[in-house]
């Protein structure tokens, strides 16, 4: 069996790493001439660990990463809502990493190299459509190259080519009329170094976390985002959703006033980050099947969903696992795909539908909610049982919890 990968981002690089472990023969295409090492920080929980693990990555995860042990949930004027534990700290078999997604990508992608070939990713290769019939399925690029194997996967991202093809009236992806600017700087570690904080609530929230160790031991490359309501839900997206979008810093002062952060200068990071990133949060609506024939879809091409809960490339890894699983296992490849699809598709589709209701971060949303200005004490506001049972809740939805992970 072989099988053609469209996208070589996380998740189709995993797909490959996998495939590969599973003795199943593969190729990525890119459409961009190089694989650059895009974007700022995200997340990868006990259960993408897990998969990085199995694929003998967690040295280099360590070399890149920066382990993180707690998640502080706080008010937007400084007041701790939930302390909890992380990766080890809360007694997972595997840390919890925060990392450059671009670093990240470069790991998988010279493991990629290493393991299946240099030529095993392909350059400069951007879809133009592909045909299947009873033997095989071939896409085409620009250009006249071809490709043709016993599988497509298209995990070509949220503007994915072969969703398109698949859903040629879906239109472009649903804004929920948040606006978020990202990026990341040198600063002077905060606690223990290994800390992530999400401030703020409904209209406004702020996440720090440090991603990378400094040039010094009391520094950090620390990743920070603001995430600010200035449209409405269903609104076009004011632009197109990629990582290349710069903007001024000194535009944020404003944003950045909302918050009360005592751990850190949250306002003298973002006014020493060089490149400054926006873009408008979008996801799309769940589909109705992602296999058709040969032909699949994975990742965020998939499932695209609103970046909480750091799930999107975690529910990637997961995807990966499932397709070369019933890959090899099945003769026949349709049967394959559709077993992936079956299997898959509703757990992600309910991770897109919580991320919309805003995730774990529920918790500072109806804190903020209820004060709106603030509190002196947690319990005159909520029940701290009830801010758990919804991180819990979320957790065992997207096949994070420690019950899932360690068994």
């Amino acid at each position: 069996m072989r099988v053609v990968i469209i996208g070589a981002g996380i998740g189709g690089l995993f797909t490959a790493l996998r495939l590969h472990n599973d003795g199943i023969d593969c190729e990525v295409h890119e459409q961009s001439d190089l694989v650059h090492e895009l974007g700022v920080g995200i997340n990868a929980l006990p259960h993408a660990v897990k998969e990085m693990a199995e694929l003998g990555l967690l040295d280099r995860l360590d070399e890149v990463a920066i382990r993180t042990h707690e998640l502080v949930y706080a008010h937007r004027l400084g007041q701790e809502i939930m302390r909890r534990p992380c990766g080890l700290a809360a007694g997972f078999t595997l840390p919890q990493f925060s990392v450059h997604r671009g670093r990240l990508q470069g790991v998988l992608l010279r493991a990629v190299r290493e393991r299946l070939g240099p030529d095993a990713v392909r350059t400069g290769h951007r879809m133009a459509g592909f045909e299947q019939d009873a033997d095989g399925v071939e896409a085409r690029f620009a250009g006249g190259d071809s490709a043709r194997g016993d599988v497509l996967v298209g995990a070509d991202g949220i503007h994915s080519t072969v969703r398109a093809a698949l859903f040629p009236d879906e239109g472009p992806p649903r804004w929920n009329g948040v606006m978020m600017w990202r990026g990341a700087a040198e600063w002077p570690r905060y606690g223990d170094g290994h800390q992530m904080v999400i401030a703020g609530g409904n209209t406004a929230k702020l996440v720090l976390y440090p991603i990378a160790p400094g040039r010094t031991p009391d520094t950090r490359l620390t990743n920070w985002a603001i995430c600010l309501q200035t449209g409405n839900p269903g609104d076009p997206p004011p632009q197109r959703q990629d990582w290349s979008r710069r903007v001024d810093p000194a535009q944020l002062a404003g944003h950045v006033a909302r918050f009360t952060m005592p751990l850190t200068d949250h306002a003298g990071l973002v006014a020493a980050t060089g490149d400054v990133f926006e873009f408008p949060m979008c996801d799309r609506d769940p589909l109705p099947y992602w296999t058709q024939g040969r032909v699949t879809l994975l990742g965020d091409a998939a499932h695209p969903m609103y970046p909480m809960g750091s799930n999107g490339a975690g529910q990637a890894m997961l995807d990966a696992k499932s397709l070369s699983g019933h890959l090899a296992r099945h003769d026949d490849p349709v049967r394959a795909l559709t077993a992936y699809q079956d299997e898959r598709l509703p757990m992600t589709a309910e991770v897109v539908l919580r991320n919309r209701a805003g995730g774990p971060e529920q918790v500072i949303d109806e804190v903020e909610r209820r004060a709106p200005e603030g509190f002196s004490r947690l319990e005159d506001v909520i029940d701290p049982a009830d801010l758990e049972a919804m991180v819990a809740g979320y957790a065992k939805a997207a096949g994070a919890s420690r019950e899932q992970v360690n068994r």
